[in-house]
Order: structure tokens, then C-alpha cells, then sequence
């Protein structure tokens, strides 16, 4: 399984709505988090939503890639429409608005200057709203009519 895990971990690694992560139960830091999630056995897979609260619910479908793969687009992806404001944070609502404001150049320098900025090392919530920005930035570059044709 860990191949696919690996996998599926690189698949979202610049994803706006998913972490994939894992902690090794067998240790010493690692055992807290397990016993505060209630894993028992090993492999456990869990997820959180906010439909799942703080203690997440236990993953039962496929092991291998695509049933890993097809459980987080269709149960745990969520992207931020930047054009009907879907499926948006008011954090995100809020940088629309202010983006949408600027001309077409500027979105573009704003881009490229966020996209530099994704090899670089923060927190992953910090991370999370660098790769949520960059996605709206690229929506907002697109015509909505193009994404409707597609």
C-alpha cells in the first residue's frame, strides 16, 4: 500500500482542499497521534472533513491507487470557482474580489510571483493558501466560458 499512499500523496501534493499525510505509529511521537486518532491496527487510513469533525472517520474503499485516487476527488476535492465564487472560503471570496479588481497584467505578475514561491519551505496552512491563491489566480486568467466548453 505504501507505494500507492506515495503515490496518491504526490497526485495532491499542490492541492488546495486535500493533505495526504501519514504518521508512523511505532514511534515515540508518532504513537500520541495514534492513540489520540483511535488507530489500533496498522495500516489505518482516517480523513477529516468538517462533516467528520476532530475525529475523523475511518477509510474502508480500495487500497490501491485509483481507489485511493477516486475517493479524494469525489469525496474530499473541493476547488474554489473563482468565477460563481463555488466552493469558496470567505478568505477566498475576499481575495477574488480584490484580484478581480486588478487588470489582467497584474493578476499574471501576481501569479508568477506566487508560483515561485511553491519550492519554498512553510506551514503547511501557509502552503495550503499559497496553492489556494495560485488556483484562483489561474481561474480568473481563463474566461469562464472556456471552462464551460471543456
Amino acid at each position: 500500500m505504501k507505494p500507492a499512499w506515495d503515490k496518491l500523496g504526490e497526485a495532491f501534493k499542490d492541492s488546495t482542499s486535500v493533505l495526504i499525510g501519514d504518521v508512523d505509529c511505532t514511534t515515540d511521537e508518532g504513537q500520541k497521534v495514534c492513540t489520540d486518532n483511535g488507530v489500533q491496527g496498522y495500516p489505518t487510513i482516517k480523513y477529516f472533513t468538517a462533516e467528520t469533525g476532530k475525529e475523523g472517520k475511518d477509510y474502508s474503499g480500495g487500497r490501491d491507487y485509483d481507489g485511493l485516487e477516486k475517493f479524494v476527488k469525489e469525496t474530499l476535492a473541493k476547488k474554489c470557482d473563482a468565477h460563481t465564487k463555488e466552493d469558496c472560503s470567505d478568505q477566498e471570496k475576499t481575495y477574488i474580489d480584490k484580484m478581480t479588481a486588478k487588470d489582467a497584467v497584474s493578476v499574471k505578475k501576481e501569479l508568477g510571483r506566487l508560483e515561485g514561491m511553491k519550492g519554498g519551505d512553510m506551514k503547511p496552512e501557509k502552503k495550503k493558501w499559497l496553492m489556494q491563491r495560485i488556483s484562483i489566480l489561474k481561474d480568473l486568467s481563463e474566461p469562464a466560458s472556456s471552462k464551460d466548453d471543456l
